[in-house]
């Protein structure tokens, strides 16, 4: 009669509860997922704030940077100081010889990059193809020159121009030129491209104001031998090229290349 029956002891035991190890171990996974993905998230946004990638699509800066040069900017560098950052990061003025990356200013939504030649007060005159600047012919070391012929107005600058350019140009050259020399005016720079006859510059589209510029350039991390139009505009026959010819058009020597300007 003591005997006890073990299917009837099996039906009556309590189902087992889950392990309590099982969803501590899932939650840690998931929250680990979740916060490594919100610390990328704010790297992104931090890195976009502090650095940006840019590429050089054309030859204005040639022999300095070439088409398919892939740059960090440094996008702090200029950014205005405030009472206690002003003492913890290296903030600067532009200064000339800088090299510059600013919003282009008949188009913000283009970023150009060309080399501060004047500053605000400064006088700026070319004759044959050589600039001053104060009235002090200017050192230019970076600078080149590709074609042999003179051209009236980009040459022997400011002169009377022989096409058709934008108003912010028209005005330079209206209310910003006293004896013959551009004066820039405040909280503006006039910009040149190193590669002088090969270059849409301050003397076609007038000045950069202080608001458009976003950085300077610090390094080539990158540098591949293509075409504009694939820079500007990624194709798929770039895609191709990259797939097909990635080591052999690299610019290796180039890479991580560190950008300097040039007193002026």
């Amino acid at each position: 009669m003591s005997r006890k029956n073990p299917k009837k002891q099996t039906l009556t035991a309590p189902l087992a509860a889950p392990s309590p190890k099982t969803r501590p171990r899932s939650d840690a996974f998931s929250r680990g997922i979740a916060e490594w993905m919100f610390n990328f998230i704010i790297l992104i946004f931090a890195t976009g704030a502090i650095a940006q990638p840019f590429v050089i699509p054309t030859s204005s800066m040639e022999d300095n940077l070439l088409v398919g040069d892939h740059l960090i900017v440094d996008r702090m560098a200029y950014a205005p100081a405030g009472k206690l950052s002003a003492h913890l990061l290296p903030y600067e003025p532009v200064k000339r010889g800088d090299i510059i990356v600013f919003r282009y200013p008949l188009n913000i939504k283009e970023d150009y990059v060309k080399r501060v030649i004047g500053v605000a007060g400064d006088r700026i005159r070319l004759v044959n193809k050589q600039v001053y600047l104060n009235g002090q012919k200017l050192n230019e070391p970076y600078k080149v020159h590709k074609s042999s012929y003179m051209n009236a107005y980009r040459d022997n600058f400011p002169a009377t121009p022989d096409m058709n350019l934008p108003p912010s140009a028209l005005d330079m050259l209206d209310h910003h030129v006293v004896n013959g020399e551009v004066v820039v005016p405040p909280d503006h720079y006039f910009a040149m491209g190193d590669n002088r006859d090969n270059s849409a510059d301050s003397r076609y589209w007038g000045f950069v104001p202080r608001d458009n510029i976003k950085g300077k350039p610090l390094l080539v991390y990158w540098s591949y031998d293509a075409a504009t139009e694939d820079l500007v505009d990624f194709t798929f026959g770039h895609f191709v090229d990259l797939v097909q010819h990635f080591f052999t058009k690299t610019r290796w020597r180039r890479t991580f290349m560190l950008i300097h300007g040039y007193p002026l």
